[in-house]
C-alpha cells in the first residue's frame, strides 16, 4: 500500500528519521538538512530534489524549535536579524550554481564533494575544541577575538556581553547563505560554529539564535526550490510529523547538557555525515555495494546514537549524575 507514493514502510522510516533529527535539531540549533539531504541522496534522489527537500523540513522544524528556544532565553535577535537577511540574499546565489552544475551534468559529483569536505573540515575543528581542557580553545579564542578587535561600524552588543562590527556579522552570514543554498541547508552546521568561534557568542545562545534564523531563510530557500519542482512533499511531511516533537526534547536538553558535550556531539555527527556521502559516492563509482550499505548506515546510525546520547545526557543531569554519560538509568 503507498500513501503519496510512499510505502508504509518509507513512511515509517521517514517518520521515525524524522523524530530522531527533530532531538539533534533541538539541540544543535541546526535544521537537520545536513543529515536529510545526504540521506536523500543516499536514497537514490535527484541532487536538485534532495536539496530543495532539506531547504523545507529546514523551515517546517524550526518553527517548532525556534518557540521553544525562545521559551529558554536563548536568543539573540540583533543577531538573528543581521544573519537572517544576509543569509537570504546569499541563498539566491547558491541555488543558482546549483541549477547551472545540474545543467552541466555535475551537480551530484560537486554537492557531494562540497559536503564531505566541510562537514570533515567543521567537525574536526569542533572535536579539537571539544577535546581541549580549556572551555575556550586557543584557536577559537583567538579567533574570537581578531573578529570583535575590527572596529568596522556599525557596532552592535550580543548577548553575552559580545561586541563586534555589524558589517562583519552581515558579511559572515552571506557566505554562509551562499553555501547554504548550494548545498541545501539551513546554515546550521557552518552558522553555529562561526558564531561560538567566529563571534565568541556562547553555545546555547549561538543554538537559539540560529534556530530563529534557520526559521525565516529556511523559508526563503525551500520557496525558491518549490518554485521549480525540486520538493518532494510526501518525504519532507513524514519528516515533520516525527521532527515535531523531538525538537522539544532536544531543545529541552540545552539546558541541561554542558557547552562541551554540546561541541562534542556536534562534531561526531558532522563527521558521521561526511564519512556517509564519501562512503556513498565511491560505493557509486566503483560499484561496491557494501559502500552504499555502509554509508546508509552512518547516516540513520549516527542520528540514533547521537540523539540516543544527547537524551541520555540531559536525564542524567536530572537525576543529578555528574556523569552524565555513563550513568545508569534506573529506578530507585
Amino acid at each position: 500500500m503507498a500513501i503519496l507514493g510512499l510505502s508504509l514502510g518509507m513512511i515509517a522510516l521517514f517518520v521515525g528519521f524524522g523524530l530522531l533529527i527533530g532531538t539533534l535539531f533541538g539541540f544543535f540549533g541546526m535544521g537537520g538538512s545536513f543529515l536529510v539531504t545526504p540521506a536523500l541522496l543516499v536514497m537514490g534522489y535527484p541532487s536538485t530534489v534532495a536539496v530543495g527537500s532539506g531547504l523545507a523540513f529546514v523551515f517546517g522544524t524550526s518553527v517548532i524549535g525556534a518557540l521553544r528556544h525562545r521559551d529558554h532565553g536563548q536568543v539573540d535577535y540583533t543577531l538573528a536579524v543581521i544573519m537572517t537577511v544576509a543569509m537570504t540574499l546569499g541563498i539566491e546565489g547558491g541555488k543558482r550554481v546549483v541549477f547551472f552544475l545540474d545543467a552541466t551534468g555535475a551537480a551530484d559529483l560537486v554537492i557531494n564533494v562540497a559536503y564531505v569536505g566541510l562537514l570533515a573540515t567543521v567537525g574536526l575543528f569542533t572535536l579539537r575544541d571539544a577535546w581541549s581542557d580549556d572551555e575556550e580553545s586557543e584557536t577559537g579564542g583567538d579567533l574570537a577575538d581578531r573578529v570583535q578587535s575590527l572596529h568596522i561600524p556599525p557596532m552592535v552588543t550580543l548577548r553575552g556581553g559580545v561586541r563586534v562590527s555589524g558589517t562583519v556579522v552581515f558579511a559572515v552570514g552571506l557566505v554562509i547563505g551562499v553555501l547554504s543554498g548550494f548545498l541545501g541547508v539551513g546554515g546550521g552546521f557552518l552558522l553555529m560554529p562561526a558564531m561560538m568561534y567566529g563571534l565568541g557568542v556562547p553555545a546555547a545562545i549561538a543554538v537559539g539564535t540560529d534556530i530563529l534564523q534557520i526559521t525565516i531563510s529556511g523559508a526563503f530557500g525551500a520557496f525558491t526550490y518549490a518554485q521549480s519542482g525540486s520538493v518532494a512533499l510526501p518525504v519532507v511531511g513524514a519528516l515533520l510529523v516525527g521532527s515535531a516533537l523531538g525538537a522539544r526534547v532536544g531543545a529541552g536538553a540545552t539546558n541541561l547538557v554542558d557547552e562541551g558535550e554540546i561541541k562534542g556531539y556536534f562534531a561526531a555527527m558532522l563527521l558521521a555525515g561526511s564519512a556517509a556521502v564519501a562512503s556513498n559516492r565511491l560505493g557509486t563509482v566503483y560499484g561496491i555495494e557494501v559502500l552504499n550499505t555502509l554509508s546508509t548506515v552512518l547516516i540513520f546510525g549516527s542520528a540514533l546514537l547521537v540523539s540516543g546520547a544527547v537524551v541520555l545526557a540531559a536525564v542524567c543531569r536530572l537525576r543529578g549524575d555528574s556523569d552524565g554519560t555513563w550513568c545508569r538509568l534506573t529506578t530507585s
